[in-house]
Parts: structure tokens; sequence; C-alpha cells
């Protein structure tokens, strides 16, 4: 009777176990649609890649759960101040040390649900060592079970140990890691840790207009499954907080990358894949961080510290396209400004904290309001 009503929910844990399970998820949409099944696992994308599994449209809805985003973040520690303030808009300045002081914390901890829940109870990032570790060994352990064959096993295990040091760079898929591995090889091993979402390979575009297309012949950017797994791996930890602004520390990449992470995180239904914008021409090269789509524009934003006047790669981007709107993540206050290119193009630079990168859009549309 419970089941008929449509009150009952069949959950499948760890499904990617047995892929015959994940072939007849479908037939439970077939047989019995009074049924609700969510079915969840780790590398799931990647053993449906391997074991060639397909579902008929409409059958089979996808769900990505990335990291806990700052907003979960703050939730899961209970934190409800913090939350308010964030959710408000426009964001209130007597929130603003705090909030940051939150964020930065954030970045160290990063988003693995069971780290944060291990640092909502202790509070001290000291303790939460064992988790990382366990959770980076889970991962190397488990490529046996997507690897097609032990020399494929051997490029993947050397992929993910190789990836916290290369993440926020560009990189080329030949010599990876500084390994002899070639690009083909390479190239496979990454593209099936993405499907795994252990990383993603942030692909550049060379487009100011809708829609930029990401440009696959050129060098992807790396973006890891999670800062905080990155601190861990690459020993960042213990010198975190020598530095205010996040911008200072590791040349800037762990800003940009936290940013990169939680862009990624906006909506579990779709696989979002943020894009950056590059000029690669012999005479006037420029690299913004990130360009987002909002109201038809394409508006580039920037993970910066210091002056306007720095923005060289920005002010690139806004001579050649035909709006006026651009973006700035950083360590100060919400900001609204009219700025202009040495060129002479005037043009409005939103300022925003680090942590309202997850708002980005709700900003845009703010800004672009005649009231605002």
């Amino acid at each position: 009777e419970a089941r008929a009503s449509g009150r009952v929910l069949l959950f499948l844990d760890e499904i990617q176990g047995s892929p015959p399970a994940i072939k007849y998820l479908r037939y439970f949409r077939e047989e019995m649609p009074e049924l609700h099944v969510v079915a969840a696992g780790s590398l799931l994308e990647a053993v449906i890649a391997k074991e060639n599994v397909s579902f008929p449209v409409g059958r089979v809805q996808h769900m990505y759960l990335h990291p806990l985003s700052f907003a979960e973040y703050l939730r899961a520690l209970g934190d409800d101040p913090s939350l308010d303030a964030l959710n408000t808009l426009p964001f209130p300045d007597y929130a603003l040390p705090h909030l940051l002081r939150q964020f930065h914390r954030y970045t160290l901890v990063g988003g693995m649900p069971e780290v944060v829940a291990r640092y909502a109870q202790t509070q001290e990032p000291t303790s939460l060592g064992s988790i990382y570790s366990s959770l980076l060994t889970s991962y190397l352990d488990d490529v046996s079970k997507y690897a097609r064959n032990p020399t494929m096993e051997l490029v993947l295990r050397h992929a993910i140990e190789a990836a916290p040091f290369e993440a926020g760079n560009r990189i080329k898929f030949a010599g990876f890691g500084k390994s002899n591995y070639r690009s083909r090889e390479m190239g496979e091993a990454l593209r099936t840790l993405e499907r795994s979402m252990l990383l993603c390979l942030l692909f550049p575009s060379t487009s100011t207009e809708v829609p930029p297309l990401a440009d696959l012949r050129k060098s992807p950017r790396l973006q890891f499954l999670d800062t905080g797994l990155l601190n861990y791996a690459v020993g960042l930890q213990s010198d975190f907080f020598a530095f205010d602004d996040l911008h200072s520390f590791y040349r800037g990449r762990l800003a940009e990358h936290i940013v990169g992470q939680e862009l990624q995180c906006q909506d579990p239904d779709i696989k979002y894949k943020p894009l950056f914008w590059v000029r690669e021409k012999r005479q006037s090269k420029a690299e913004v961080d990130f360009i987002v789509q909002h109201r038809g524009l394409v508006i580039p934003v920037e993970v910066k510290a210091g002056k306007t006047g720095k923005l060289r790669s920005l002010h690139q981007f806004m001579n050649r396209c035909d709006h006026h709107f651009a973006v700035r993540l950083h360590a100060g206050p919400l900001a609204r400004q009219q700025v202009a290119t040495p060129e002479g193009k005037k043009f409005i630079l939103l300022d925003l904290p680090y942590f309202l990168g997850c708002q980005l859009h709700h900003y845009l549309e703010w800004l672009m309001e005649p009231t605002s």
C-alpha cells in the first residue's frame, strides 16, 4: 500500500560495485514507476563508461554531488549568523572580517563531508589528517576498479598522486607530473579521473561573446576535487595562517582554486565546468581567471588583490567585449566602481569578497538592475 502511494524510497548505495545493478536501474522506471529509487556511488561515471552502460532518455536522472559549498560548510558548523549574512543582498559590511576568517578556514579544511563533520566536532584542523590520508588512499585503491589494464592502472595512480601538485596550473598531457608518459595514455587517464569527478580539466575560451566555446586545442587548467585535500597532499597546512589574504599565499593558486570549486557546485543537476579566457598572440598575451554567462553576456571574473590598474588581462577582455560589466573577487568589501582601460573604455567593476563567488549570479543581477 505504501509503495502504491509513492511514499517508498529505495536507496542503493555504492552501486558502482555491481555493474549489473546499474544496468537494471531503468527497469524500476518501466516496471515499478510508483517506487522512488536513488542509486549512489563514487567513481560511478567511470564504471558506467567502462561497462558501456546506457539508459533510455527520461529513465534515469543524474545528480552530481560535489564537496560542500561554503554555505553548506557554515550550515554544518551551525554558524547561522554567518549564513544569514552570506545570504543578505547586498552583503553587510559589518560581517566582512568574520566571514573572511571563516572562508579562510573553509579553504584550509575543504568541503569533504567526513572532514567537515570531524571539524565541526573538534574545531581543530590538526585532527583531520587521518581522514585526508584515508580518502587519498581509497582513491588510489579504487583505481583497479576502472583501469582497463595493468599499464593504465599505473598511469592512473601517477595522475592521482601528481594532480594536487599541478592543481591551478595549465597542463600538458605529455610528461604530466614530471613523468615519461605520452600524451595519449596520460590524456586517457586524466579524462577517466574527470569522469570519476576526482578532478576537472578546465579548457579556455578565446571568445568574448555568447556562446564562449571551450577551445580543446589549448592547454587546460587542472581543478582538483577539493581544496582541503589539495592542501593536505601538497603540505600547505602548516603555513596557511601566516597570510591574511588568500591571494598572497601559494602564488594565488588557492584563492583561484577555491573560487573554481564554488562555481562548480552551483547546481547538482548540471555537470558544470567553468571556463577561463585567454588571448595568446605573440605581442599580446592575457588570461582572465573565469568567465560566466549572464543575461546573454560573457562576464569576466578575476580573482585578484591590489589596485584596479593591475588588472591588465581584464582590461584586454573589456576592450574586446561589447558590454561594460566585470567582476573582481578579493579580500576586500563589496563595492561598485567605474573604471577605464588604458585605451579609454569605461566599465563597471564589481568588487566582491572571495566568499561571494557562490552568489555571483545574484550579484550580477543586482548590479545590472537600474536601481542597484
